[in-house]
């Protein structure tokens, strides 16, 4: 019984990181498009921090699904090493959730005193 709940928590892990690199890689196929666009078309400034705060959302989502990955991957007898890069991922993604929602706040707060007319 032990041994298939082991194969089973290995299936799921590979699964949920394969997710993980499918969404790093849309996303970054993504950026891709959006700022050779931006760059060959005039692009409001608005469009151009959209670009630049679209993409890590996409790598925030791509950590959050390794981070699960690797959860599941440790749930059955983890080693300290399993343990370290669970929680470097964790931080990681803290940081960048973090980060992210700070500029995102300026961001809308730009486009707010745009919209009402207040000098930036």
């Amino acid at each position: 019984m032990e041994e298939a709940l082991i194969t089973f928590s290995q299936y799921i892990a590979l699964f949920v990181e394969a997710v993980a690199i499918v969404i790093v890689a849309f996303g970054s196929a993504e950026a891709v498009v959006n700022v050779l666009r931006v760059m060959l078309v005039r692009a409001s400034a608005g469009e151009k921090r959209g670009v630049c705060l679209r993409y890590p959302r996409w790598l925030v989502a791509g950590l959050t699904f390794q981070l699960a990955g690797d959860i599941v991957r440790t749930t059955i007898a983890p080693t300290w090493n399993d343990i370290g890069m669970v929680g470097a991922i964790a931080v990681i993604r803290t940081f960048l959730t973090y980060f992210l929602d700070r500029d995102m706040e300026k961001t809308r707060a730009i486009e707010r005193d745009g919209r009402s007319g207040v000098a930036a």
